[in-house]
């Protein structure tokens, strides 16, 4: 495995890790997490495809600069890194706040040098709208309510014990976990100064992807899990609006979090990997 630093075009270092030989994949980690939590995914992986996964910024070991904490620079930096690589025909996977990323980088840039998505556990609204149905509040999977969001935001600002932050990290695992990853979990997501974490769930929080997810027509895989806090109907909904998609769902007695890869990175591999191959062999047909 190598590691390198890659400068935006505001000055941000990005950390990367790349390990591998081949077709680009790129792994794009969630909010306040970091490239290090994909360990499990880079062996397996890199057998077959150039791994890359990078530190967006303010998280893990790139820098931490007082500004960017949106969806749509950190889809920028995105933009930046796969340019400033010379990266094409990209297969990306994003995790939870990643699939934002990819959702803000569709947006703006289309499909541009990507071929293939992976989108595992993110639901496509956050913060619940009173005025909805139930059939809509299934599909967007919103985690809260408006007063909600903005309370966890503050809260999340005044962390200095990091308590707040940890009982997030614990739901989002399930209790069959392991405490040797449980508290490397919580020290990773710890890693980004609360202020810029809380900076940035006030955006991402409040942004509804549903029109982008409509329109993808890339291959996609889509990954949820029935024990993760995001709402096991928001990824089924995910699939159902993109022709020709793939849905995998992980069962409570799986590894099931929302950090299924984690707990659970054989099936994970596995299914990414056959996901992978078997877009290889359409493309050559």
């Amino acid at each position: 495995m190598r590691s390198w630093t890659f400068e935006t075009s505001d000055g941000v270092a990005l950390h990367y890790v790349e390990q591998g030989m081949g077709t680009p994949l790129l792994l794009l980690h969630g909010w306040s997490q970091t490239s290090e939590q994909f360990s499990r995914q880079l062996d397996a992986l890199s057998e077959e495809y150039r791994v890359i996964a990078y530190d967006q910024r303010g998280h893990g070991d790139s820098d931490r600069p007082d500004h960017g904490y949106r969806i749509h620079r950190l889809a920028a930096d995105l933009r930046e890194l796969l340019l400033g690589l010379d990266l094409e025909d990209v297969a990306i996977l994003g995790h939870s706040m990643g699939c934002s990323v990819i959702w803000a980088y569709l947006d703006l840039y289309s499909p541009d040098r990507l071929s293939c998505l992976i989108l595992v556990d993110e639901p496509p609204c956050l913060t619940l709208n009173d005025a909805w149905d139930e059939e809509i509040r299934a599909a967007t999977g919103a985690l809260f309510k408006p007063d909600g969001a903005m309370a966890l935001c503050n809260a999340l600002e005044r962390d200095e014990d990091g308590s707040v932050s940890n009982r997030l990290m614990a739901a989002m695992l399930t209790p069959q976990c392991p405490d040797d990853i449980r508290t490397w979990m919580m020290a990773c997501n710890r890693r980004m100064q609360r202020r810029h974490a809380a900076e940035l769930m006030r955006d991402h929080a409040h942004l509804d992807w549903r029109d982008v997810i409509a329109r993808i027509r890339l291959p996609t895989l889509v990954i949820g899990a029935y024990a993760s806090l995001a709402p096991a109907t928001c990824m089924p909904w995910v699939a159902s609006q993109i022709p020709e998609s793939r849905l995998e769902m992980f069962g409570a007695d799986e590894g099931g979090s929302h950090f299924m890869f984690v707990e659970n990175p054989e099936r994970f591999n596995a299914v990414v990997l056959d996901f992978l191959r078997n877009r290889d062999r359409a493309a050559k047909d």
